[in-house]
């Protein structure tokens, strides 16, 4: 506790306040994904027979969901505690690129993982019960499919993107601390936003209509589960109903915090004078969703018991202090440092 009084101690600004809340969250959320992605590729390694088909969709979705905290999350962390990063002109493409592929992979795997939970839920004497024995067979070339489509869209970025070498530059496009993203021409930018929108309506769609054929289907059975008492308990705790609500849970978020980023970041492009706090509320409001959607998995991941959950969520937050500690003194020392040299060289 006593370690923690002098950074309490320190002046609170605005762009302070976002790197401690960035910090908090790209510490628990990285942890938390890369705990899920460990698990299953230990699973596929070393436990195979205890390998399940969704496994492949979550591993695609806690790897998108880690990378994303740690290339967003750490350009703000340093930005806010007005640590100016140097990027150069491939380290702005590469980090913009990545952050756009992944926050995509996120969309797609999120809606391929609501397909299979309901054709899962399925029943038997349904017209598309067919789909049960062969779903599985599908979800590894989707997934390879997602990622090279997402990775030709976004191709674009690597020709518009630049350092920027002036914080006060304004203009349409998108713009960051560090870096910079001009606008395309005409033809240019009517193909990708027209790209870019079908891919997302379709996918929203998708995980719309899912959500709404499985309360549906939870609905009947549950209707159905009232007329025998016997079954009433072994609906609840069944792990497919489980499973579902927890998919339910995450849609609603992912579409809520989708659409609310994707609202500041249109508002953000043809805004003419640039707002580097909204900028950065938006940010962390687009990697709200990482964070979250790790925890509902472990929590819904049978093979991590609960004694073994407590123990790691402990060890989770010990150790994201302990971090959160070190890197804000670490942050200061290098700002101190900064400023100190800046005022010997201006005198």
């Amino acid at each position: 506790a006593w370690s923690l009084f002098p950074i309490l101690c320190l002046p609170l600004s605005l762009d302070r306040i976002f790197g401690i809340f960035f910090i908090f969250q790209t510490c628990i959320g990285f942890m938390g994904n890369s705990l899920l992605f460990t698990l299953y590729m230990y699973t596929f390694l070393i436990l195979p027979h205890k390998k399940k088909p969704v496994d492949v969709i979550l591993a695609h979705l806690t790897l998108a969901n880690a990378l994303t905290l740690i290339f967003r999350g750490v350009p703000n962390i340093m930005s806010s505690f007005g640590i100016k990063l140097e990027m150069s002109d491939t380290g702005c493409k590469t980090v913009l690129y990545i952050q756009r592929v992944t926050r995509s992979i996120s969309l797609c795997t999120t809606a391929l993982q609501s397909t299979f939970q309901a054709v899962t839920i399925t029943p038997s004497d349904h017209k598309w019960a067919w789909l049960k024995k062969k779903i599985s067979t599908f979800i590894q070339p989707s997934l390879i499919c997602f990622w090279t489509i997402n990775m030709a869209i976004y191709s674009v970025i690597i020709l518009k993107t630049v350092a920027s070498r002036n914080t006060t530059e304004g203009g349409i496009g998108y713009y960051t601390a560090s870096c910079k993203s001009s606008a395309y021409d005409r033809q240019t930018s009517s193909i990708f936003l027209s790209t870019v929108f079908i891919r997302d309506l379709f996918f929203l769609s998708l995980m719309t209509c899912n959500s709404i054929y499985m309360v549906n289907i939870l609905f009947r059975h549950h209707r159905k589960a009232q007329h025998i008492r016997s079954t009433i308990q072994s609906s609840q705790s069944s792990p497919e109903n489980k499973a579902t609500h927890v998919i339910l849970i995450l849609v609603s978020c992912f579409v809520f915090f989708y659409w609310t980023n994707t609202f500041f970041t249109v508002y953000l492009v043809y805004l003419a004078k640039k707002n580097y706090q909204l900028e950065k509320f938006s940010n962390f409001f687009s990697s709200c969703y990482p964070t979250i959607c790790s925890f509902f998995l472990i929590k819904n991941e049978n093979r991590i018991s609960g004694i073994r959950l407590t123990l790691t969520l402990n060890k989770m937050m010990k150790y994201v202090k302990y971090v959160f500690i070190k890197l804000y003194s670490m942050l200061l020392h290098v700002r101190n440092v900064i400023f100190s040299f800046k005022n010997k060289h201006n005198y």
